[in-house]
């Protein structure tokens, strides 16, 4: 079992500095989350609405991706929402792996930090990617504030899955 490290110092005066921290924490929430978490339990879906627990990380992947490199970057995207089956639902084919889902999201937070440290929290979104001419475009900062709160939020429902699956229960 992956032991959770301690929250961001409660000394912590820097309100962007607090952010990244926080984000780093919740990352690695979702790695805990999936120790020792046998792939045929990620993919049984065990809640009403169905969804598993690997689905539920693919998405997080792809939803920073689209946050950090489509929205904020303005990189264009052919299927922004590479997730969402047919239905919408989301969907992990068998051929990508539980393994290959952590190592991505590792990846990805890898290159979000890139992105952080190559930017002024106050820096606005590009236009392109997912904003049109017109739209209102957020800072660095608020894009990573939203963010947090999509990881917050489904940190959460990965403790209701875990729980469900070995007992184990949240941090």
């Amino acid at each position: 079992m992956i032991e959770p490290p301690a929250e961001p110092a409660m000394t912590n005066a820097d309100p962007f500095g607090l952010l990244v921290e926080y984000l780093d924490f919740y990352h690695e929430a979702v790695l805990r989350k999936f120790d020792v978490m046998p792939e045929s339990e990620a993919r049984r879906g065990r809640l009403p609405s169905g969804w598993a627990p690997i689905e539920l990380l693919k998405h997080l992947i792809h939803m920073e991706w689209r946050w950090t490199e489509w929205r904020f970057l303005g990189t264009p995207a052919e299927n922004p929402w590479p997730e969402n089956g047919p239905d919408g639902n989301w969907q992990v084919p068998e051929e990508e792996s539980l393994d290959s889902l952590l190592a991505e999201l590792r990846m990805r937070w890898a290159r979000t930090r890139e992105i952080i440290a190559a930017t002024a929290p106050e820096e606005i979104a590009a236009r392109g990617g997912g904003f049109g001419p017109e739209d209102p475009r957020p800072t660095l900062v608020w894009t990573l504030f939203h963010m947090l709160q999509e990881y917050v939020r489904h940190v959460g429902h990965l403790d209701i899955a875990r729980e469900l699956i070995d007992e184990t229960i949240g941090e």
